[in-house]
């Protein structure tokens, strides 16, 4: 497969363009500051989200959703009306809606995640809201507490907004996958924890406990979300130099990591236990969106076949033809 470099429409001086086809390049190595920085506000407004929201099996009342400005929690309950927060990270803001009619915002700009964890916290307030999280981080160590926080203070705007960039276009084609699965599957969603857009099916057979051992997470945690056999796939901020797409299955049935995988660029890391498709290897590509799913497509194969899925999980493809037109 060839690898024209796109022509960029957009360029600017953090280094990230937009190619024509809207896959936008960001090199991990040139934003890492700013997404030390904004991963640890994407866990304070997370663990809001968290803080009222019902369990949903597997935590997926937890995730933030890509949005049409950037990422969001969706509708949150309390008392007898509701709220939501959204990174708006076109104009830079955090805004804080309720149900009551009133909202707030509070800047993106370079600031401690003290400073932003008190802001979002005094807005919250502001609306008759209490929010009583854990504010500490976790699945990273270490684990500053975030009022205590002041060394990460970092915030390039023009690359968060390539990053949600990047979000977009993994989210579009991840849900055109999702549509193609009958059995039961998750939404495609934001986990704050490790920054990884996940999306995730399943057989329907229940898996063997996890083990656990993410960092500053208790193992319970883990156990919920590994509750039943899956795959998984989804896009991570790492991996690649532009970040990348992964895929893997838990538990990793024998022969999985041996099947091949016929995309360009693709691999099995040993170190992450899944497969791996770079970012960059995907926006090259002479067609990205059918490079990824491909990838997408294989390595759930891979999982169903040395798993022994039920091949009727599949949706006759012909349907999805038919609905599209």
């Amino acid at each position: 497969m060839t690898r024209p470099e796109p022509q960029a429409d957009m360029a600017g001086a953090g280094g990230t363009t937009t190619a024509g086809n809207g896959w936008p390049a960001l090199r991990v190595s040139e934003w890492q500051d700013t997404r030390s920085t904004l991963h640890m506000w994407l866990q304070v407004v997370g663990k809001i989200r968290m803080a009222h929201a019902p369990l949903v099996n597997h935590w997926w009342q937890v995730p933030l959703y890509v949005t049409p400005r950037g990422l969001g929690t969706s509708s949150i309950p309390y008392g007898n009306g509701m709220f939501d927060l959204e990174f708006d990270v076109v104009a830079h803001r955090l805004l804080v809606r309720s149900s009551s009619g009133e909202d707030r915002s509070v800047p993106l700009e370079p600031q401690s995640v003290a400073q932003f964890h008190e802001r979002t916290m005094a807005a919250l307030s502001e609306l008759g809201i209490e929010a009583p999280i854990r504010p500490v981080p976790t699945e990273v160590d270490p684990a500053v507490p975030f009022a205590e926080d002041h060394a990460n203070t970092s915030y390039d705007a023009e690359a968060v907004t390539a990053y949600w960039g990047q979000l977009i276009q993994a989210e579009r084609v991840i849900t055109r996958f999702r549509a193609e699965f009958l059995g039961k599957v998750s939404p495609v969603h934001y986990f704050w924890g490790a920054m990884d857009m996940a999306c995730t099916r399943f057989s329907g057979r229940p898996a063997p406990t996890h083990p656990g051992g993410a960092p500053n997470c208790a193992d319970w945690v883990m156990v919920e979300g590994y509750s039943h056999e899956l795959s998984s796939c989804g896009f991570w901020a790492g991996g690649g130099e532009e970040g990348a797409f992964y895929s893997y299955a838990y538990p990793e049935p024998e022969g999985y990591r041996e099947i091949p995988i016929g995309v360009e660029g693709a691999f099995y890391s040993e170190e992450f236990r899944q497969f791996l498709l770079p970012y960059e290897a995907v926006r090259t590509a002479a067609d990205p969106d059918a490079t990824l799913l491909e990838f997408l497509r294989a390595t759930y194969r891979a999982a169903a076949t040395t798993g022994s899925w039920d091949e009727e999980l599949l949706v006759n493809p012909d349907r999805l033809t038919k609905h599209t037109r």
